[in-house]
């Protein structure tokens, strides 16, 4: 557990220098008043990817993360079938504005877990890091798959 508060803490004092970087597929970055974190990401963009996400992984990096990515805005609901770590679900809008985050999904469970209405990506992330970082809904996010002319947080 301190090992992961740790990498937290490196997050959030790193993300301000990555921030002058170039987007990247593979990096996934929030901003929020009094913080900001980024995230090594896989994405999952079509339908076989998306229904295998993070099934079976025995772990999950601090500092890692899967990018849900879907063709438009919409309904989502994910469950933990065969999810064997707790993760944090971070719903975003086509803006890239968080517009929901579900803290601690239990491994395993099979109840579905709704998304908020138009949601066009979800970060799973470590169960208990977004909270631990003040990641919550209201921040922003910059990614490349975002339509940049509409984006919040455009990439440089």
């Amino acid at each position: 557990m301190i090992r992961a508060g740790w990498l937290a803490l490196l997050l959030v004092a790193g993300a301000g220098q990555g921030a002058r970087a170039a987007c990247s597929d593979g990096r996934a970055e929030f901003r929020w008043d009094g913080g900001q974190a980024r995230f090594s990401v896989e994405i999952a963009d079509d339908e076989a990817e998306r229904a295998q996400g993070l099934m079976f992984r025995q772990e999950l990096p601090a500092s890692g993360g899967m990018l849900f990515i879907y063709d438009r805005p919409q309904a989502v609901s994910f469950w933990m079938k065969n999810t064997l770590v707790p993760l944090d679900m971070v719903f975003v809008g086509a803006d890239g504005r968080v517009n929901g985050v579900h803290a601690n999904a239990v491994p395993g469970d099979q109840t579905p877990i709704p998304g908020p209405q138009a949601t066009l990506m979800v970060l799973e992330i470590q169960g208990g890091l977004a909270a631990r970082l003040g990641l919550a809904e209201g921040a922003e996010m910059r990614h490349p798959r975002l339509a940049q002319a509409g984006a919040l947080w455009p990439c440089d």
